[in-house]
């Protein structure tokens, strides 16, 4: 049985997210196409979204998605990794952190911001990534990069620990603001813990503990959601059978006017066909999913 879809995996601490991969294509059959959308850090829990089959071409959707985090950030000490995971770089003493202390540090990390990406990250830099880069003593100094926090709360967990609550474009790092707090603060912090809450409609509260997955290919089936789940709010294309044909040959169609420039087309048969992209005219097939 050929499978297409997503699973909504609530990751425990402890793999990292090709582990997950590798543990779902051993599920599915070691010839399963399987790809997750989103690097979760193997110290953060929570929703990743892992494709399988046809499914994989969508991941990239994935990645324009908003995201949200929920973090505890430890002030007063610096780390090599800016989380809990690296070696301590720095300890220092707390100054006094009232609330208007904490949200002066905190409001300019809002909205449309510049963010030094952590030197622990699977970024690119000429060629190789940056985290081989910084275990081999040769970090780069990485130029800021533009990302948006569409929300960032945050309220006190303990004498030197702070809880945030993060919604995030993509590219945004969790680790970098927490350090800029505790720069910002001027003493210095690190991410304790991280679990992601959402991944654009994959949320928490209908995540799949990994280990409650099973080998049986029914069972494995039956938790897996659509692959439109990737692009449930676009808008949606109802194709008659002469368009759906023509879509399946990689033909553009005439449709009524819809909102945006990207839609998914879905057949007589109700099965998504493709993602359409809007040229000014007509609708061209961008992707086909033909089974």
């Amino acid at each position: 049985m050929t499978l297409h879809g997503f699973l909504n995996i609530n990751k425990p601490a402890g793999l990292t997210s090709h582990d997950v991969v590798a543990r779902v294509r051993r599920l599915a059959g070691r010839s399963a196409r399987v790809g997750h959308a989103g690097t979760l850090d193997p110290l953060a829990t929570g929703v990743l979204p892992v494709a399988l089959g046809h499914a994989t071409r969508l991941i990239e959707y994935l990645a324009e998605a908003r995201k949200g985090y929920v973090g505890l950030v430890r002030l007063g000490v610096t780390t090599a990794t800016d989380d809990a995971e690296g070696a301590v770089l720095a300890t220092r003493p707390l100054p006094p952190l009232d609330d208007a202390a904490i949200e002066a540090a905190v409001a300019p990390l809002r909205g449309a911001i510049q963010q030094i990406p952590p030197a622990y990250a699977a970024l690119h830099y000429q060629g190789r990534r940056l985290y081989d880069l910084a275990r081999a003593g040769a970090a780069p100094d990485m130029p800021p990069r533009p990302v948006v926090i569409y929300r960032l709360d945050w309220e006190r967990a303990g004498p030197d620990t702070l809880r945030i609550v993060v919604e995030c474009g993509k590219g945004a790092y969790i680790r970098s603001l927490a350090r800029d707090i505790g720069a910002a603060l001027g003493c210095g912090g690190h991410l304790a813990a991280l679990q992601r809450t959402f991944v654009g409609l994959f949320h928490l509260a209908t995540a799949i503990p990994l280990d409650t997955l099973s080998a049986d290919p029914a069972e494995l089936a039956a938790a897996l959601l659509p692959p439109e789940t990737a692009v449930a709010d676009w808008p949606v294309a109802q194709l008659d059978a002469d368009q759906a044909r023509r879509v399946a040959n990689g033909m553009p169609v005439r449709l009524p006017a819809l909102r945006g420039d990207r839609a998914r087309a879905h057949g007589p048969d109700g099965a998504l066909l493709a993602v359409l992209c809007y040229t000014g005219d007509d609708w061209q097939p961008e992707k086909v999913f033909l089974r």
